[in-house]
């Protein structure tokens, strides 16, 4: 087939044996190293060596690397074959037509994974190297239940016991990520629970505690620290969580390369920063080098606004404050997030190399609410068929936004967006929105601490 005639065709695929065989750690390309995490009792730098209770010795050396290129091990890219990966690269042809845009629209499908989003393609990475090391147990949090049920997925795979702090508003709101990840074999309890120290302390202040991201990660580490047989396993925001997600844009580099493309605009939605750095930072490497002007556009909550209204300092990433301090756009780690559908975009802090890169100016942040965007969804629904996860949707909002834009200025660019997950378990959310229920929610007191390192 000819490369007209495949970019014809709805999808763009790669063979098997084209997948790539290195993920790619931008910290190589940056015009300076990172603000390195500090040590909240100290507040001086932080021994990596100190963080190997709670990660795998394999993922701190990740976490600080400036290689350009980590080689992805055999049994990795064995798994990821059974995703099935390298996943398509698809052009949305009907949504085009319908907004009238000379614009060309692409998703990188994430969706196509057991549990429905890309976060398994760093899930399978941390339970590998976690088994390596004869670790027994992974324990984590999550929002909406993606990352849950895909380390659940991942541990199965790996022969691991998994344990899942679920911040309790999607624990009601989505219950087929809970049934789903028990099916893997995993744990999974309500955040805040009755599992933890920190838990039940907060549900006898407020037995009704909707949850956050950040006191679900506080449960997690504390179990971690009391299990000597257990490690931590963390979902977005750290530098080898984004490493391991840049198979997508690799993979879709090599798309766009085989119908003679290359991106105008890259966007995603942001709740740690993962799905959209995964997609991007192959893309993000030709503009640091000076090859590219391709506009890099964040997409996130304006109930959570951590990158639009965020201060770029240093501050938790729990809201016990059990973590190492992290330089990052942040909204404070007490934020109290409110209970929007896109659970996986309610935290309070940003990935540091996303945030340098906003603070910087390299890629800029939009917010929208939550009933647009899901607007923006049926739109999506009834052109492409496609049911789009509410994280997701914040991102299609953009696109079609700047589809529209692009009606009126008469520019012809490509416009590619991480399909960062599918909504088929967040049917609820729809029902709210077609019968006019959703509610959208203004942001919440925003207090960030200011913690001043030692010279």
């Amino acid at each position: 087939m000819s490369l007209k005639a495949h970019e014809s065709e709805r999808f763009i695929f790669l063979n098997p044996d084209e997948i790539p065989t290195a993920w790619y750690n931008i910290q190589a390309d940056l015009p300076e190293p990172l603000p390195p995490p500090l040590d909240p009792t100290t507040l001086e730098p932080i021994d990596p060596k100190l963080l190997e209770r709670i990660f795998a010795k394999e993922l701190i050396r990740q976490e600080v690397s400036t290689e350009r290129f980590i080689k992805i091990p055999e049994e990795v890219l064995e798994a990821y074959l059974r995703l099935p990966r390298p996943t398509p690269l698809y052009r949305a042809r009907r949504l085009e037509k319908f907004l009238k845009t000379p614009a060309k629209i692409y998703f990188k499908c994430e969706n196509f994974s057991p549990t429905g989003s890309h976060k398994t393609n760093t899930a399978i990475a941390q339970a590998y190297y976690n088994k390596e090391q004869g670790i027994k147990r992974l324990v984590t949090e999550t929002g909406a239940g993606q990352w849950g049920t895909a380390l659940a997925y991942s541990c199965m795979i790996f022969g691991l016991k998994c344990r899942i702090y679920m911040v309790r508003v999607s624990y009601t709101q989505k219950p087929g990520r809970r049934i789903i990840a028990q099916l893997y074999g995993a744990e999974m309890f309500p955040s805040p629970s009755d599992q933890t120290e920190f838990g039940r302390k907060l549900l006898k202040e407020n037995p009704n505690h909707p949850g956050t991201l950040g006191i679900a990660i506080s449960e997690a580490l504390e179990d971690t620290l009391t299990h000597e047989d257990t490690r931590y396993s963390l979902g977005s925001v750290l530098n080898h969580v984004l490493l391991h997600q840049t198979i997508i844009g690799l993979e879709a580099k090599k798309q766009f390369e085989m119908i003679g493309e290359y991106p105008d605009v890259v966007c995603g939605c942001i709740g740690g920063g993962s799905n959209y750095a995964g997609f991007c930072y192959p893309f993000m490497m030709d503009k640091l080098k000076g090859k590219t002007d391709t506009e890099f556009v964040a997409c996130e909550s304006k109930a959570v606004p951590h990158t639009t209204k965020g201060i770029y300092t240093y501050d938790f990433g729990d809201t016990a404050k059990m973590t190492p301090l992290l330089k990052m756009l942040t909204i404070g780690h007490g934020y109290a997030c409110p209970p929007i559908h896109a659970g996986g975009l309610r935290y309070h802090g940003m990935a540091p190399s996303i945030s340098y890169l906003i603070h910087k100016g390299y890629m800029r942040s939009v917010a929208y609410h939550q009933t647009e965007v899901f607007k923006a969804a049926q739109i999506l629904a009834q052109t492409e068929g496609l049911i789009t996860a509410p994280e997701t949707a914040h991102s299609l909002k953009f696109v079609v936004d700047e589809a529209l834009r692009c009606r009126e200025t008469g520019e012809k660019k490509v416009i590619a967006m991480n399909y960062s997950g599918h909504g088929l378990l967040d049917l609820g959310a729809y029902e709210q929105f077609l019968a006019g229920k959703l509610v959208d929610y203004e942001p919440e007191k925003i207090e960030v601490p200011t913690i001043v390192p030692r010279k």
